[in-house]
């Protein structure tokens, strides 16, 4: 019903209008007694055999909600109701910030993408604290970056802000350096800097009583050189693992007209491009980390390749705008059938 009905209806919009309009009603249909129990029944794939232990956490089944859907902890409640094992939510900086100007989102229907430049657009992390508090249940990720007018060389200032304040109300980290649409945040991947910065949160995690796990979120487009630092700086900072990849800036293959939009690019045309980076660091690593997969999951198949790569866990994000909440159903039952 999504494919044939509902998205044709929102793929005529404004793609940034549709996503605080489709907000908005899923919150209000969540208000109407009985319907999350209804969405759950539908969509979750309830069985003991899809737990995954990753980095000392449970998650009831490895399909997560990647960061940048439900940025400031609005939503996560009623996603749940989809059946994810977990959500990940952010990127969120210490001040809120609007982002970059609008038009920033972008369909590229021909190919099963979307190009973004939102710019780390978020009310700022004491906003999504106060909404946190309320969680009940919901394994949520938290992925922190920097403000954007705040100078790399003062950059680890800002997730320590957000480290400290998410600390007690989420369950892992991640540290966004590779985001395309911040300017220069990229340059925080380098060896050293990047060092530093995973370093100085792991000293703050390691003065906790009881520790959470840092996560890295790299972007495709490194090189293998690029890859074979990530796996040293893992191993030298011992964090718990990565997120493989962020969105990419080659725009190779593409067929829509907007192809030359700025910003970052996901959907199907990643999928490859996720697949080969996940599977260079498993291998290259001797499995020494965790992975979690994400970048142009549509469909099971998808799925099934990414965590035979090495992931252990996935996350969607435009195959679940493009194919719909079925797409987390299909892929654990997939899972199940594969075991």
């Amino acid at each position: 019903m999504y494919k044939l009905l509902i998205r044709p209806i929102l793929f005529c919009f404004d793609p940034e209008q549709v996503h605080y309009f489709t907000f908005s009603l899923i919150r209000f249909l969540n208000k109407i007694p009985g319907f999350g129990p209804l969405m759950k029944a539908m969509y979750e794939v309830k069985n003991p055999k899809l737990e995954r232990e990753v980095f000392g956490l449970t998650f009831k089944n490895p399909v997560g909600l990647a960061a940048g859907f439900d940025k400031d902890a609005k939503l996560f409640k009623e996603l749940d109701n989809f059946g994810f094992g977990f959500i990940e939510i952010g990127t969120l900086t210490p001040k809120p910030q609007e982002g970059n100007p609008k038009k920033r989102l972008f369909r590229l229907k021909e190919d099963a993408a979307i190009i973004n430049r939102m710019g780390f657009n978020n009310g700022g992390v004491l906003e999504a604290v106060e909404r946190l508090k309320k969680n009940k249940g919901v394994l949520i990720g938290g992925n922190i970056g920097k403000n954007k007018n705040t100078p790399n060389y003062e950059a680890a200032s800002d997730y320590m802000i957000c480290f400290e304040a998410l600390f007690p109300h989420i369950d892992y980290f991640v540290v966004n350096v590779s985001s395309p649409n911040t300017p220069n945040l990229r340059a925080l991947q380098d060896k050293e800097p990047l060092t530093n910065l995973l370093q100085t949160l792991q000293n703050l995690n390691e003065a906790k009583p009881k520790q959470k796990p840092i996560l890295l979120k790299i972007a495709p487009d490194l090189t293998d050189e690029q890859l074979l630092d990530i796996i040293d700086i893992v191993n030298e900072t011992k964090i718990a693992g990565v997120i493989a990849t962020n969105t990419t800036l080659s725009r190779e293959g593409l067929l829509a007209e907007n192809k030359l939009e700025t910003g970052g690019l996901s959907g199907k045309p990643l999928t490859k491009r996720s697949t080969e980076v996940i599977r260079f660091l498993s291998e290259k690593s001797n499995k020494a980390f965790p992975i979690i997969g994400v970048g142009g999951i549509h469909s099971a198949d998808d799925a099934i390749e990414k965590l035979n790569a090495g992931a252990s866990l996935i996350q969607l994000y435009t195959g679940f705008i493009y194919e719909g909440p079925g797409l987390i159903k299909e892929i654990n039952n997939r899972i199940l059938k594969e075991l």
